[in-house]
């Protein structure tokens, strides 16, 4: 094991797969002589050269579009787009062309490609700048979708799905880019479609994925010290495929479940877990599914305001209480800062 950090983490396993595979190679906005936006390629260009590192212009339809032609000749570009917002402006590539060339042509083509974005609040950028719209694509059949929360998850998933032989979304977390963890030496690429259980408990699932199942594990260890309190953490890791089962059998075990998001709340990825558990562990459950979200606003670019928009680890810890509080259970907390 090493410590590193995500950002580490992601370059290392970048370095890692263009060594090993020489099909493997980058593309996008200033990634370069820039060396990336979050310094995720740092020091590629030098060692790789323009060839398989390149930098493109400002035109995400159309940097997309041509990696999906490479990847169906036979290569593995890894694009990044500077911010899951600027997807938007590809949008047609990715669901119209990626997630359908496969299924479309009989599997004549297979597009082995990785799309890299960040997204999140938290960081002052305004309302464009701030979004997760993961869902979007999480809907596309086609699409397989993941989002690591650890520097050992970047790396695992990030091996996956340059490996992987259909189109994959990699989203990642601004807000996480700093945050350190022991990631393995080994290169053993995870299973995309499997969610994690980070902790196990009785108690309660607490669900979430990117920064909020940081933030899940984070609450449920201080919680344990506080409350003694023996929540379960699930980190979906995958949001397509999801892994319904995992969730369905936590649920099964700890009666009740609070779902945590770090986009809005209407139709949004709660919404999918919590009818997953309704149509797998309806008679188990003790307490309805809570569901903790983002304001349903475009995200302020005042930090007061912003700060007010996010989800924080007090809004969990309340969730947490009024579920327990419903099925019965007495906290020492509650009627505190938490109500």
């Amino acid at each position: 094991m090493t410590i590193k950090t995500y950002r580490q983490a992601l370059h290392d396993t970048l370095r890692a797969e263009m060594l090993r595979d020489e099909n493997v190679f980058l593309m996008g906005e200033e990634i370069g002589v820039f060396e990336g936006s979050y310094k995720i390629t740092a020091g590629l260009l030098a060692e790789f050269g323009d060839k398989r590192v390149k930098d493109t212009p400002i035109a995400e339809e159309g940097f997309t579009g041509a990696a999906i032609g490479a990847a169906m000749l036979g290569l593995r570009p890894v694009v990044e787009i500077m911010t899951i917002n600027f997807s938007l402006l590809a949008l047609d590539q990715i669901v119209n062309h990626a997630a359908k060339i496969y299924g479309m042509f009989g599997g004549q083509a297979k597009v082995p490609l990785v799309i890299r974005t960040p997204g999140g609040g938290g960081q002052q950028l305004g309302a464009t700048h701030s979004q997760n719209i993961e869902l979007y694509y999480a809907f596309v059949p086609g699409m397989k979708v993941v989002a690591p929360s650890t520097p050992a998850d970047a790396k695992a998933l990030l091996l996956a799905a340059i490996r992987d032989d259909d189109p994959v979304l990699f989203l990642e977390n601004l807000a996480l880019y700093n945050t350190k963890g022991d990631v393995p030496d080994d290169d053993t690429p995870a299973e995309i479609g499997k969610a994690k259980v980070t902790r196990e408990g009785h108690d309660l699932t607490l669900i979430g994925y990117s920064r909020m199942a940081y933030i899940a594990k984070n609450v449920a260890d201080a919680l344990s010290e506080s409350e003694g309190l023996d929540i379960e953490v699930i980190d979906l890791m995958s949001l397509r495929p999801l892994d319904r089962q995992t969730l369905i059998d936590s649920v099964k075990k700890t009666h009740a479940a609070v779902v945590l998001e770090d986009d809005w709340l209407t139709y949004g990825i709660g919404a999918e877990i919590a009818a997953t558990i309704s149509d797998g562990a309806f008679d188990y459950l003790d307490a309805p599914v809570r569901r903790v979200a983002m304001a349903e606003v475009p995200m302020p670019y005042s930090k007061v305001l912003e700060s007010a928009a996010m989800p924080t680890n007090d809004d969990v810890i309340s969730a947490i209480f009024q579920t327990l509080e419903a099925v019965g259970r007495r906290l020492k907390k509650v009627g505190q800062s938490h109500d």
